[in-house]
């Protein structure tokens, strides 16, 4: 009795209508493709949204954290224009004012005289960065044992004004 039609149905029915009892391929394959269609969906997402990220770090660039936090900002807040920022900021090249400024301040150190720790230990000016010596200045300025003009050899005073 179960292999009988009901009166009412048709007797021509489609390939993709299962008995009963038996395994439906359509919703199973699917249910497949939908699976992988999310996964893809989402793969692309987070490979577009990690995009400035990307390019930030590719390309070395210094502002490469700030970049990475935007993105964190954007995924969590949902708001595009942290996004925006951030590809904006990983393509753009942020001039190097740290090396011309360490540079400065090491040449500064040595017409002044000043020994810095570093110092005694190398032969020649260390190669240190701009926070380190502003640590140390910070540092000396605390200790109360900054270089104070008064403390200028005469030669140097007079060789400073010519």
């Amino acid at each position: 009795m179960a292999d009988s039609i009901n009166p009412a149905a048709s007797h021509h029915l489609p390939s993709f209508i299962t008995p009963p009892g038996e395994t439906d391929v359509l919703m199973v394959v699917t249910s497949i493709l939908l699976l992988l269609g999310i996964l893809a969906f989402g793969i692309l997402f987070f490979r577009l949204h990690t995009l400035p990220e990307r390019l930030a770090h590719k390309s070395q660039k210094i502002q490469f954290e700030i970049v990475a936090i935007l993105g964190l900002i954007a995924l969590f807040t949902h708001m595009h224009i942290f996004w925006i920022a951030g590809l904006i900021l990983a393509l753009i090249d942020v001039p190097d004012f740290g090396t011309a400024l360490g540079r400065m301040a090491r040449s500064l150190e040595k017409m002044a005289g000043i020994k810095t720790p570093e110092a005694a230990t190398d032969e020649g000016w260390p190669e240190t960065t701009p926070a380190r010596a502003h640590d140390r200045d910070a540092k000396d300025d605390l200790m109360g044992t900054a270089i104070k003009p008064e403390s200028v050899p005469a030669s140097r005073k007079e060789a400073s004004h010519a």
